[in-house]
Protein backbone atom coordinates (compact mmCIF):
# COMPACT_ATOMS: atom_id res chain seq x y z
CA UNK A 1 0.00 0.00 0.00
CA UNK A 2 1.21 3.51 -0.75
CA UNK A 3 2.38 5.72 2.06
CA UNK A 4 0.99 9.23 2.50
CA UNK A 5 3.83 11.61 1.90
CA UNK A 6 1.94 14.87 2.53
CA UNK A 7 3.04 16.56 5.70
CA UNK A 8 2.40 19.97 7.14
CA UNK A 9 5.11 22.22 8.46
CA UNK A 10 3.81 21.91 12.01
CA UNK A 11 4.09 18.12 11.91
CA UNK A 12 7.62 18.36 10.58
CA UNK A 13 8.59 20.86 13.28
CA UNK A 14 7.09 18.60 15.97
CA UNK A 15 9.04 15.64 14.73
CA UNK A 16 12.22 17.70 14.73
CA UNK A 17 11.57 18.80 18.32
CA UNK A 18 10.82 15.25 19.40
CA UNK A 19 7.11 15.68 20.15
CA UNK A 20 4.81 13.16 18.59
CA UNK A 21 1.43 14.07 20.15
CA UNK A 22 -0.38 17.09 18.71
CA UNK A 23 -0.76 20.14 20.94
CA UNK A 24 -4.31 21.10 21.85
CA UNK A 25 -5.59 24.62 22.24
CA UNK A 26 -7.89 25.79 25.00
CA UNK A 27 -10.86 25.85 22.66
CA UNK A 28 -10.20 22.30 21.50
CA UNK A 29 -10.13 21.12 25.13
CA UNK A 30 -13.41 22.91 25.89
CA UNK A 31 -14.99 21.45 22.76
CA UNK A 32 -13.88 17.92 23.64
CA UNK A 33 -15.11 18.16 27.26
CA UNK A 34 -18.51 19.60 26.33
CA UNK A 35 -18.96 17.17 23.46
CA UNK A 36 -20.57 19.72 21.16
CA UNK A 37 -19.36 17.94 18.02
CA UNK A 38 -21.81 15.07 18.51
CA UNK A 39 -24.70 17.36 19.43
CA UNK A 40 -24.42 19.83 16.58
CA UNK A 41 -23.59 17.35 13.81
CA UNK A 42 -27.07 15.85 14.10
CA UNK A 43 -28.73 19.24 13.71
CA UNK A 44 -30.12 21.89 16.01
CA UNK A 45 -31.46 20.33 19.25
CA UNK A 46 -35.03 21.68 19.13
CA UNK A 47 -36.06 19.89 22.33
CA UNK A 48 -33.41 21.86 24.25
CA UNK A 49 -34.47 25.28 22.91
CA UNK A 50 -36.86 26.17 25.80
CA UNK A 51 -34.08 25.57 28.31
CA UNK A 52 -31.64 27.61 26.22
CA UNK A 53 -34.13 30.48 25.94
CA UNK A 54 -34.79 30.33 29.69
CA UNK A 55 -31.08 30.56 30.48
CA UNK A 56 -30.70 33.41 27.97
CA UNK A 57 -33.62 35.22 29.61
CA UNK A 58 -32.01 34.81 33.03
CA UNK A 59 -28.74 36.19 31.69
CA UNK A 60 -30.47 39.22 30.17
CA UNK A 61 -32.35 39.81 33.43
CA UNK A 62 -29.10 39.54 35.40
CA UNK A 63 -27.31 42.04 33.15
CA UNK A 64 -30.25 44.47 33.27
CA UNK A 65 -30.44 44.17 37.05
CA UNK A 66 -26.73 44.93 37.36
CA UNK A 67 -27.07 48.04 35.19
CA UNK A 68 -30.08 49.18 37.20
CA UNK A 69 -28.20 48.70 40.49
CA UNK A 70 -25.25 50.73 39.19
CA UNK A 71 -27.60 53.51 38.12
CA UNK A 72 -29.26 53.55 41.54
CA UNK A 73 -25.88 53.69 43.31
CA UNK A 74 -24.84 56.68 41.19
CA UNK A 75 -28.18 58.39 41.90
CA UNK A 76 -27.78 57.81 45.65
CA UNK A 77 -24.27 59.29 45.61
CA UNK A 78 -25.50 62.34 43.70
CA UNK A 79 -28.42 62.83 46.10
CA UNK A 80 -26.13 62.46 49.10
CA UNK A 81 -23.84 65.21 47.83
CA UNK A 82 -26.84 67.47 47.16
CA UNK A 83 -28.12 66.88 50.71
CA UNK A 84 -24.72 67.80 52.15
CA UNK A 85 -24.71 71.05 50.14
CA UNK A 86 -28.24 71.91 51.25
CA UNK A 87 -27.38 71.14 54.89
CA UNK A 88 -24.39 73.51 54.69
CA UNK A 89 -26.59 76.25 53.17
CA UNK A 90 -29.21 75.72 55.89
CA UNK A 91 -26.62 76.01 58.67
CA UNK A 92 -25.18 79.20 57.16
CA UNK A 93 -28.59 80.83 56.74
CA UNK A 94 -29.67 79.82 60.24
CA UNK A 95 -26.57 81.38 61.83
CA UNK A 96 -27.02 84.59 59.81
CA UNK A 97 -30.67 84.77 60.87
CA UNK A 98 -29.73 84.30 64.54
CA UNK A 99 -27.25 87.19 64.32
CA UNK A 100 -29.74 89.48 62.55
CA UNK A 101 -32.51 88.78 65.07
CA UNK A 102 -30.52 89.94 68.12
CA UNK A 103 -31.98 92.98 69.86
CA UNK A 104 -28.93 95.13 69.26
CA UNK A 105 -28.82 94.28 65.54
CA UNK A 106 -32.54 95.02 65.16
CA UNK A 107 -32.05 98.37 66.92
CA UNK A 108 -29.22 99.28 64.51
CA UNK A 109 -31.33 98.42 61.47
CA UNK A 110 -34.45 100.37 62.53
CA UNK A 111 -32.48 103.44 63.71
CA UNK A 112 -32.45 104.72 60.13
CA UNK A 113 -36.26 104.74 60.18
CA UNK A 114 -36.38 106.88 63.30
CA UNK A 115 -37.43 104.14 65.70
CA UNK A 116 -35.53 104.06 68.98
CA UNK A 117 -35.07 101.33 71.52
CA UNK A 118 -37.08 101.76 74.74
CA UNK A 119 -34.89 102.27 77.81
CA UNK A 120 -37.73 101.69 80.32
CA UNK A 121 -38.26 98.10 81.33
CA UNK A 122 -41.61 96.56 80.49
CA UNK A 123 -44.24 96.46 83.20
CA UNK A 124 -47.28 94.32 83.85
CA UNK A 125 -50.75 95.81 83.67
CA UNK A 126 -53.12 94.35 86.21
CA UNK A 127 -56.87 94.85 85.98
CA UNK A 128 -58.85 94.56 89.19
CA UNK A 129 -62.45 93.49 89.03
Amino acid sequence: MAKNTYRTRQEEEREVKGKTEPTRTVFQMIESTLGLNNVLTKGLPVQQMPKIFFVMGLLIFYIANTHYADKVVRKIAKTKSEVEDLRADYTTLKSENMVKSKQSEVAKRVASMGIEESLAPPYKIEVEE
